[in-house]
Order: structure tokens, then sequence, then C-alpha cells
């Protein structure tokens, strides 16, 4: 999280709960009281996470909720992001409100939280935001990678795994898919292509705490021309490549020597018109997935899976199913004030900001240090929460 988070003043202070950083400045304080809301079955716990942002500048909050599930800060008037995090084993519970108005008076706002599992396979890391040309002028872009991690404990397939990036392609983009009351459609719009690792079940086996790169343009190695740029001609390395749905070789060059053809993802579907595969540089919103009950084929082949984007004639997209995602990370242009989530709290209830592009910077998921050594094996955090468990990393983790 990019996000300038001032130190404590006495203006703000703490009336249930604990608040961890913040600092508003000014008069006109309002007491915000924020009360979280487990779903039926579980309690009210103390110590769950709840960050403030404010929407139209770099002001951030961090609260704890007290014993009975609340937590209250003095904060000027201004328009803010509540999100809520919290786990307890494997269970997730996550909740946002964005866009709440605070303006003149005290307000106390409930927030419903969301049970989901964490997951086996996570996202470590996403790389979409190009590098400079050094030594020769100009930006680079056709070296965006993602980099899935074995989170679990037991061996997991890649076999049949889906990956996606969601309809609006940028995050400050006008979101047709929300509706009069700001509310997310209940399947999730993956747009132009659904791409899929083949084998028959048990190809690909992910080791635990073990990493699979997946070249999301050009697996060859870019450095060689460019050297802030990666070299994603490696063994093992996984590739979306398909020259009759994307044949532009600016962005999709025949595979390195070292990338095997069974490492070829294929196309499942592909809903749109571009002749390279696009993934926004700086802010895309991208899940894995996997379908349950039925495969993606027949699945895709199903009427109502597909849904034409609102506003226009031609763009359709894959309605994935909500419970199907894996993983996702939504990303947030560092550079707008105008940015929407596009992933519902269940997946995702948070964002990670990118600040710049064509700077090799990179999104990593955060180690869980105290895992990892009970663990013996690189664990990452999952929160189901981007905001806690990313960050922007200066340099791409494959940059020799």
């Amino acid at each position: 999280m990019q996000n300038k988070v001032i130190s404590i003043l006495a203006a703000v202070f703490l009336l249930s709960g604990c608040l961890q950083t913040g600092t508003p400045y000014g008069e006109g304080l309002n007491t915000l009281t924020v009360r979280v809301l487990y779903p039926e079955g579980y309690s009210a716990r103390e110590g769950a996470g709840i960050s403030i942002e404010s929407v139209t500048s770099s002001a951030a909050y961090r609260l704890l909720s007290g014993a009975g599930g609340s937590a209250s800060a003095r904060l000027p008037n201004g328009i803010y992001r509540i999100s809520v995090s919290d786990r307890e084993g494997s269970d997730v519970f996550n909740g946002t409100l964005d866009k709440l108005v605070l303006s003149g008076q005290d307000l106390q706002v409930d927030i419903s939280l969301i049970r989901s599992k964490a997951g086996g396979l996570v996202i470590k890391e996403l790389y979409c935001g190009g590098c400079s040309k050094m030594p020769e002028e100009g930006t680079y872009q056709s070296d965006q990678y993602v980099i899935v991690h074995n989170n679990d404990d037991i061996v997991t397939y890649l076999d049949g795994l889906c990956l996606g990036t969601l309809s609006p392609y940028n995050s400050n983009a006008a979101n047709p898919w929300l509706d009069k009351d700001g509310n997310l459609p209940s399947f999730i719009p993956v747009i132009q292509a659904v791409w899929m690792i083949g084998g028959t079940g048990s190809s690909f086996p992910l080791e635990p705490g073990a990493d699979a790169v997946i070249c999301l343009r050009g697996a060859i190695n870019h450095a060689a021309q460019y050297p802030l740029s990666v070299n994603l001609n490696k063994p093992g390395y996984f590739v979306c490549y398909n020259p009759v749905y994307f044949p532009n070789p600016s962005y999709h060059p025949v595979p390195g020597d070292q990338i095997r053809e069974d490492h070829y993802l294929e196309v499942v579907i592909k809903t749109g018109q571009a002749n390279a595969y696009t993934v926004s540089l700086n802010s895309p919103c991208f899940i894995l997935f996997r379908p349950e009950g039925i495969s993606m084929k027949d699945f895709v082949a199903l009427p109502e899976s597909l849904v034409q984007v609102p506003g226009s004639s031609i763009d359709r997209v894959v309605a994935v199913t909500p419970e199907w995602v894996v993983d996702g990370i939504e990303v947030f242009n560092g550079g707008s004030s105008s940015n929407q989530k596009r992933l519902s709290p269940a997946v995702d209830a948070g964002y990670v900001l990118l600040s710049e592009t064509f700077k090799g910077r990179t999104l990593m998921r955060v180690k869980d240090e105290e895992a990892s050594a009970r663990k013996g094996f690189e664990v990452l955090q999952d929160t189901n929460n981007s905001t806690a468990d990313f960050y922007e990393r200066e340099k791409q983790s494959l940059h020799e």
C-alpha cells in the first residue's frame, strides 16, 4: 500500500478499539464509528483490521476493532473508502464500503463481512507495468508475467487452471457493471479471453512452496535487448501463446527454445477483437479460477455464460462464477482518484496501488515469515485483501 500514512495526533482518538495510525489536520472533525458484522454462525471478534482511506487525498488510517466488533475515530470531512479484514485459521472475513461521505456530523456505519477460504494456489507476483528501453529511447511492455505459488502443504496440480482479466480493463474507467446503487453483478466479468493450462489432471504438479511463472506475453529473453526487462525463456515457464487468436508478433513472438509446447496455454474462448492479449498496464484486475461440476469448454458454450458489455454492441464477457475463483488481485491506478472496485470482498476486499508504469515496478505478495519458519517452505500471506497482502516492489523479482 503506497498511500502516505500521517503520524497520530491528538486530534484523532479511538472511542473503542485501537487506532494504529492516522492523522487528520484541521477543524471540523467528526466521529466515525465502524461496526463490524460477522456472518451468521460467527461471533464478533476483537482485532479485525479496519482500513479507512481518503478517496481525494493520501490520508490513511488503521484501526483494530474492539471486543464488541466496533471501532471509532475522529476524522475530517471527506469521502472515504473503508475495508475490513479478519482471519481465523483458513476462514477469511472481508467487507468493504466505498465512497462514504463524512460531512458535518458524526456517523455510524455497519460493514457486513463475507466469509471465504484462503486458497492453496495464490498469486505471488503480477508484473504488468512495463519498463524503459534503456539504453535505447522509449518504453517496453511486451514482458508481462504472473507468478503462481503453492501455499499449501500438499502437491497441487496446475492442470485446468484458468486465468483472465476483468472488465473494465482500468480501475479508473467507467464501470458499466455497477447498478444504480453501486453494486457489482453476481458474476465476475472476464473480458477478451479465457486462458487455461492443459494437461491430463496430473501433468503439472506444483510442490509446496514452489512457483510457476506464466508469461502473459512473450516467453523470450527480453533482457537480451532491454537490460531493465526480464528473461522469460526458461525451462518450466508457461506462456499465453496462440497465433491464431492473437497473431501480433510484437506482443506474442514465437516462444523461446526453453519453452515446451505443452506449456502453451489454451484459449478456451476469445470474446474480444484485439490481435494481442490485453492486460492493463496501470490497473488490471486479474483472477485465477477453476470451474466446478463442468468443464470450462462446456461452460462457455452455454448462452447464459456470455454476457454483452452494457453500452457495447461488440464486446462480450465470460460470466465467471465467483465461487470458482482460486485467487485474485485488484490493482488501482496510483495516479488517479477515480478508482473503483471490480472484485467483491469475497474475492478481494482491497487493492494494491501501482504508482508508475514503465519503471520495472511490480506487485509482490507479502511473505508470512512465521508460517514459513513453521512449515519449512515459503508461505505467503493470504487474507483475500490486496491492501494487506501485496506491496509495490521497485524491480521485477525475475530481473537478473
